[in-house]
């Protein structure tokens, strides 16, 4: 088992919560709506001006930064900062003068301040003094509608809605696909497909395949059941019971058309209601105290996963993890003999950390986390603890 010292966060949990929910990032550009209370801004103001002492400061931290298209708040904290979650801290926005403190868009410029002890980074544009020299200036108002998110969101973004874990394996009493179009194997993007089942709940559906169990490596018990999503579809056309000239019956399945794919359809696949889509936003921090775990999976068909690869952990919400926690990955430490010990006793290494976790989906005893930087291969049962 690994000791370590567990380092306890700088910032209230509090504080966390409203210096994000004032807009250090935004997931989407409708976070300009978002309110501003008395309140809120006053919070904000003490932990943005609050800083980061200068030793936890990147070696190479540059004393400015243009944000550019692509940017995350994430890749930007890494070019300052040794602990990149910790980006509230250090944000010294001037919330007098930048009216919509939400959004932060390409194009602007971050200025490190390293007044006294502590780092800032200040929101503005250069502008040339009368000696010629620049100086930063704070910019007053919004650029267009294209503000940068705390988080890689396109490659979380797919998973937020379409990797489910469920309970119990309830799919397999939801609608199914019984039938192809004539000559299809598998279904394409636009093809038709033909199921039975109550269709009425939706007009819209998710199409998944036989889900799968995910046990806890440590304890073996089940978790729940990891539906592997397929595709979504429409519902075109209400099935019918026919009665025939004989007396009998036939039966007419509903037919649906395939809208999106993420692989060909099958016969066999299950279909749900497809949910509202999740643009909730969230940023990157540390758990508030201890936290420890195993990697159930990898998500797909891969045995190994590498950085911007999801993987599903055996904690969930019953266990204290949100959307937006970060993790550290660990190596465990291989058994190798003591060669310079007469009686070749068997030792074991010490445990390497080597990677760092984001989680985006969390469900009761399981969630869903980002790979967001690796040195080696991540497989099931793999170790990760709090940062």
């Amino acid at each position: 088992m690994m000791s370590r010292t567990v380092r306890q966060p700088l910032l209230r949990r509090s504080s966390w919560v409203v210096a994000f929910s004032l807009g250090l990032a935004a997931a989407s550009a409708g976070a300009a709506t978002w309110p501003v209370t008395p309140g809120q801004r006053s919070t904000a103001q003490q932990v943005a001006e609050a800083g980061v002492p200068l030793s936890e400061l990147a070696p190479n931290a540059p004393d400015s930064y243009t944000v550019k298209r692509g940017d995350t708040l994430w890749d930007i904290s890494k070019i300052f900062l040794k602990t990149p979650w910790r980006w509230p801290e250090l944000w010294g926005m001037n919330l007098d003068q930048i009216r919509n403190p939400h959004l932060i868009y390409p194009g602007q410029v971050l200025y490190l301040d390293k007044t006294g002890d502590r780092a800032r980074l200040r929101l503005g544009k250069p502008i040339e003094t009368q000696d010629g020299k620049l100086s930063p200036r704070v910019r007053a108002e919004p650029l267009p509608d294209d503000a940068i998110a705390s988080v890689p969101m396109h490659l979380i973004g797919p998973f937020l809605n379409d990797a489910i874990v469920l309970d119990s394996n309830t799919l397999e009493t939801a609608p199914r696909v019984v039938a192809t179009q004539e000559g299809r194997v598998l279904v394409s993007k636009g093809e038709n497909a033909y199921v039975r089942g109550d269709l009425s709940a939706a007009r819209n559906w998710q199409l998944f395949r036989e889900p799968k169990p995910l046990i806890d490596p440590t304890t073996n018990e089940l978790l729940g059941f990891e539906a592997r999503y397929v595709g979504t579809a429409e519902y075109t056309r209400p099935g019918e019971i026919r009665a025939l000239p004989d007396g009998k019956s036939e039966i007419v399945p509903s037919t649906i058309t395939v809208t999106n794919l993420r692989e060909e359809a099958n016969i066999g696949d299950r279909l749900s209601p497809a949910p509202a889509r999740d643009v909730e936003a969230f940023a990157p921090h540390s758990p508030g105290g201890p936290m420890s775990g195993r990697i159930i999976s990898v998500y797909g068909d891969g045995l190994n996963a590498g950085q911007n690869q999801i993987v599903s952990i055996n904690r969930g919400a019953r266990d204290g993890v949100e959307r937006g926690h970060v993790l550290a990955l660990w190596r465990a430490g291989t058994q190798r003999v003591d060669t310079t010990d007469e009686a070749k006793a068997m030792i074991r290494l010490p445990d390497e950390r080597h990677g760092l976790l984001f989680v985006f989906r969390v469900f009761e005893r399981v969630s869903y986390a980002l790979i967001l930087q690796v040195k080696d291969p991540v497989s099931a049962g793999d170790l990760f603890t709090e940062p």
